[in-house]
């Protein structure tokens, strides 16, 4: 059912009003308002994670991925030299349940309690009272901050950083392959009908010299590339950081391993697919993260990565399933069951194990974290 002027949200009034007045939008623009509007932006005005919201991600599926996460940081800060005093930083950390049992699972190992200062990157209000609830009982110090780039560098004082289904979430721009050259994607309005649509903006050397050199002698017309100028920016933030005071980085997400075409821009709205252009505001909007052009930009900072993993693999990795034998031990028969259902989904390879990703990376003076491979820089 589409949308009539007496029943479309302000926030749809407001994108279709901008481009009366300026023309089509980019993609990027779309998002930004979607989830970012500061009164009328998804991630602004409500709780979209766990089953009463629009998704579910790792850390609601078992406490054993914010655990084994959180023993990752500790053995990387003792791989440092275990500094007296470290920020660890999480990107997007949702209603905080993954540093809640992150927190939990390093609460013995000696020492890094008591350096830890925690700092979370979120722009939701709602969802910054859950963070402060779900951390309070540790006696952690914590602070929030709009962006990366507001967290104070300490002098001497390292930095890790992890980032949970992140960068999926953060805006993009599409481009596609036209009968001479590449154009960009736009989001417009059609005349006759007033709703939201898609359209093609002009065909540039300029727009061409956005698609990697790589991949143009194989595009074909039709073929879509998608960039993510704000993923680029916040990875060159933190790899300048992490040379700076040293560091690790840990990033978890559904995503390809290297640059690729295709079309990856999706809405989820109460669990299931939704129109991408329907309901801004009311609807979360990802697109797959291009780990590649990650993994570049920190390497043009002079960090360096490891090889792209799935999570299936990094999470064997740190021992997942030796964890949930533990978890079983002196449990019911369903207890134990619901314990099994929770790991299949986070590492079998037609669940979350394979489609998410997973990129860690570190200082250039930095001791490599656990589970790096194939090192790059």
């Amino acid at each position: 059912m589409s949308n009539t002027p007496d029943t479309e949200s302000p926030l749809l009034s407001h994108i279709k009003l901008r481009i009366a007045v300026s023309g089509p939008i980019s993609i990027a623009d779309f998002m930004n308002e979607a989830l970012a509007h500061p009164e009328y932006g998804y991630y602004r005005k409500q709780d979209p994670f766990g089953r009463a919201g629009d998704f579910i991600t790792a850390p609601e599926v078992s406490q054993m991925f914010g655990e084994l996460i959180g023993l990752w940081a500790a053995v990387s800060w003792q791989q440092m030299g275990c500094p007296p005093k470290i920020d660890l930083i999480e990107l997007g950390p949702g209603r905080g349940t993954l540093m809640s049992d992150a927190l939990r699972a390093v609460r013995n190992v000696a020492g890094f309690g008591d350096a830890l200062t925690v700092r979370f990157v979120e722009t939701s209000p709602v969802l910054r009272t859950h963070q402060q609830t779900a951390i309070m009982a540790y006696g952690i110090p914590a602070t929030w901050h709009e962006a990366f780039d507001d967290i104070p560098t300490r002098e001497n004082v390292p930095a890790i950083v992890i980032g949970n289904e992140f960068f999926d979430a953060l805006p993009i721009r599409q481009f596609e392959r036209g009968d001479k050259g590449w154009a960009e994607r736009l989001v417009g309005m059609d005349a006759n009908s007033g709703e939201l649509g898609f359209v093609r903006g002009r065909e540039t050397p300029v727009t061409d010299a956005l698609i990697p050199v790589n991949l143009r002698g194989s595009a074909k017309k039709g073929d879509i590339f998608e960039s993510c100028a704000a993923a680029i920016a916040i990875a060159d933030q933190i790899a300048r950081r992490m040379n700076e005071t040293n560091g690790a980085a840990l990033f978890l997400d559904y995503g390809h391993p290297s640059s690729a075409y295709g079309d990856t821009l999706q809405a989820l709205k109460g669990h299931e697919y939704h129109p991408v252009l329907a309901d801004p505001g009311d609807a979360d909007l990802t697109a797959h993260v291009d780990f590649a052009a990650i993994s570049r930009t920190m390497l043009e900072a002079g960090a360096r990565t490891g090889a792209v993993l799935t999570q299936g693999t990094f999470l064997r990795m740190l021992g997942i399933e030796q964890r949930a034998e533990l978890l079983k031990t002196d449990v019911d028969e369903a207890q134990a069951s619901a314990i099994d259902q929770a790991l299949a989904r986070l590492i079998d390879a037609d669940q979350m194990g394979t489609l998410f990703k997973v990129l860690i990376g570190y200082g250039r003076n930095t001791t490599p974290p656990p589970c790096v491979s194939g090192v790059s820089g």
